[in-house]
């Protein structure tokens, strides 16, 4: 009995997930209401907070699921034969400029969604978005191999923060953002001028 409830959980569970997810997808994160969510799913909305503590847990866990198919988007980047470490980043900052532009609205969910005061993001989401910084760590080691790892994973942040930014501001049609005709090629040349400076830095 124990195994059915739990298999009827999980099976709710996902299907909340590619509710809320499809949801976020066409209407934007705060477009998202429980109970839109739960119609789609097929449920009722009590089952969402049986499910879920609450809504935005619905969110992280759809962000997570973002998060995975970013990370498997930016492995797939990575040259199968060894290359520069400039060459990697310019592969790893195009790939992540294609996925932000086709999932805009999950993209945009990731870095927008904020849970309410008082309540701590789980150690487990925290943990999703190592990605975002991991696979540049080892082309910036090759980069700068003066620095420790510690030293490292700040540079790491600090340049997808760049990258970030700019790719951020145009999605979201700021005035002091790059065109969206231009995005890939500035960010290019934000990377290509990143890279030298990491270069003369050593």
């Amino acid at each position: 009995m124990g195994n059915k409830r739990d298999e009827k959980r999980a099976e709710l569970r996902k299907r909340l997930i590619e509710a809320a997810e499809d949801q976020i997808s066409q209407q934007g994160i705060d477009g998202l209401k429980a109970r839109a969510v739960t119609a789609q799913a097929g449920c009722a909305l009590g089952a969402l907070y049986n499910a879920f503590e609450d809504l935005d847990m619905l969110i992280m866990h759809v962000n997570s699921r973002t998060l995975a198919r970013l990370g498997a988007a930016l492995r797939s980047a990575l040259p199968e034969q060894e290359t520069s470490p400039e060459e990697v980043m310019q592969a790893l900052a195009t790939r992540y400029v294609d996925f932000a532009c086709e999932n805009h609205k999950l993209w945009i969910a990731l870095f927008e969604h904020r849970p309410p005061e008082g309540h701590e993001i789980p150690e487990w989401h925290r943990q999703d978005h190592a990605v975002l910084i991991e696979v540049i760590v080892a082309p910036l080691k090759q980069l700068r191999p003066d620095l420790d790892d510690q030293a490292l994973v700040l540079r790491s942040r600090t340049t997808f923060a760049a990258v970030h930014g700019v790719v951020l501001l145009a999605l979201q049609g700021r005035f002091v953002g790059v065109p969206m005709q231009d995005l890939r090629q500035e960010v290019s040349a934000l990377v290509s001028a990143m890279t030298r400076g990491a270069h003369l830095a050593v």
